[in-house]
């Protein structure tokens, strides 16, 4: 018979260095999936809100045009559907609502008490007789900005 040989040359991981290995990626996972979460709700964040700022510029040039150009000096906010035209209020098409996946992300209605959710789907809500403009959807409390 042949004897077998143990070759003492072989390399390899042992046990205690995988089981370290897999420790130290756990940890790297418990600090970075939370982070990576934070990041996609600050993305929303920002992306709504620079959204909102574009619109309520656009919404308060149009107002002040009004008043330059009406020959009584009353100005008035745009209507819906002005708002809604593309060319009119804003030079392009509307923003959609982060906080919304669906379709209608990008449709405006008309709103009753700023802050206050419009029934139906929609990603923003618009009151004429102010001006005011909001996002449709409660997410994040981000209806009140």
């Amino acid at each position: 018979m042949h004897k077998m040989r143990i070759r003492n040359d072989q390399r390899g991981f042992t046990l205690v260095e995988l089981v370290i290995i897999i420790v130290i990626l756990g940890l790297i996972g418990a600090v970075a999936i939370p982070k990576y979460y934070n990041m996609v709700t600050k993305a929303k964040e920002s992306a709504a809100k620079g959204a909102l700022g574009g619109l309520r510029s656009g919404i308060s040039i149009f107002y002040a045009n009004e008043a330059l150009n009406e020959p009584e000096g009353v100005p008035a906010w745009p209507t819906l559907v002005e708002l809604q035209t593309v060319g009119t209020v804003m030079a392009q098409s509307m923003p959609k609502n982060p906080y919304q996946a669906d379709a209608t992300a990008d449709v405006i209605v008309a709103g009753v008490t700023k802050g206050t959710l419009v029934v139906g789907t929609a990603g923003w809500a618009y009151l004429e007789a102010t001006g005011d403009i909001w996002l449709n959807t409660e997410t994040a409390e981000e209806n009140h900005w």
